[in-house]
């Protein structure tokens, strides 16, 4: 099975580059990519999850209620994008059930940073996916972790998706760059390894990101827009084609449960 996941939050990265844009820009364009997403998902006829700041879904209601209307699940990318204190831990799940009208039971934290698993499970969240179980230089090492999910402090743990041995991270720069026929094979190899995939992107990788107001190096802009669009519905097909079913991650965060429960029993 694969699991897509698309964190939408305020398109504040250009401020890691020094370059400042608006709030209502950030929200716009963040916006104008979960519309090209929701169009792929629904021409796919498949289900996925996004991780959205409770920010984000304030300011955009409306995207927040055609995300839950078309079966997709609402999960918590905490209340703001570049700003983080435990108590949003429950504050942007609140905040999100409220909009959403929909149980939020997962969390993902912005730029996949550390986060405190007993902060996690008194949040009320029973599965957390924060993890990229790889080395991105200068943002994290992760190679003591599991590469497949596991529990931590009673909260199921869902890494994203490495190869095996090599631990290379299929995430969404590899998206940009990859050939797709390299993308799919290491994809094959993981799933086969795994069972499952678990993959992430956001919702501004779906517009135009050469704008030289970002300041975005070369292999972050590759690809973006359109073509960006095109390489997920080829993967897309293509996982269709391998006969991998396509699920939402708190459907497959219950399933790992009751394989908990039944080993347990």
């Amino acid at each position: 099975m694969i699991l897509l996941g698309f964190d939408i939050e305020e398109f504040d990265m250009p401020l890691e580059y020094g370059k400042q844009i608006s709030f209502a820009e950030q929200l716009s364009i963040s916006t104008q990519g979960t519309n090209v997403i929701l169009a792929i998902l629904k021409a796919a006829k498949i289900k996925a999850t996004f991780f959205c700041t409770a920010n984000y879904a304030v300011q955009k209601p409306e995207v927040i209620s055609q995300i839950v209307s078309e079966g997709h699940e609402i999960a918590s990318h905490g209340y703001y994008h570049s700003d983080f204190k435990p108590e949003h831990l429950a504050q942007s799940k609140t905040k999100l059930e409220e909009i959403s009208r929909a149980e939020v039971t997962g969390f993902r934290m912005a730029r996949m940073m550390p986060v405190d698993e007993q902060e996690i499970a008194k949040a009320g969240y029973t599965y957390n996916s924060s993890i990229n179980p790889t080395f991105i230089p200068g943002r994290y090492n992760n190679f003591g972790k599991p590469r497949s999910w596991f529990y931590e402090q009673g909260v199921l743990q869902i890494p994203a998706s490495v190869s095996p041995l090599i631990r290379f991270p299929l995430f969404w720069l590899s998206f940009h760059n990859l050939p797709m026929g390299l993308l799919k094979w290491m994809s094959g190899i993981t799933h086969k390894k795994d069972g499952y995939l678990n993959l992430y992107f956001h919702p501004w990788e779906f517009t135009n990101l050469h704008d030289a107001r970002f300041g975005f190096p070369k292999y972050v802009v590759k690809n973006s827009g359109q073509p960006f669009a095109n390489r997920l519905e080829e993967f897309i097909n293509w996982g269709k084609s391998k006969g991998y079913e396509f699920m939402r991650t708190d459907e497959f965060a219950k399933g790992v449960d009751k394989k908990k429960l039944t080993l347990i029993a």
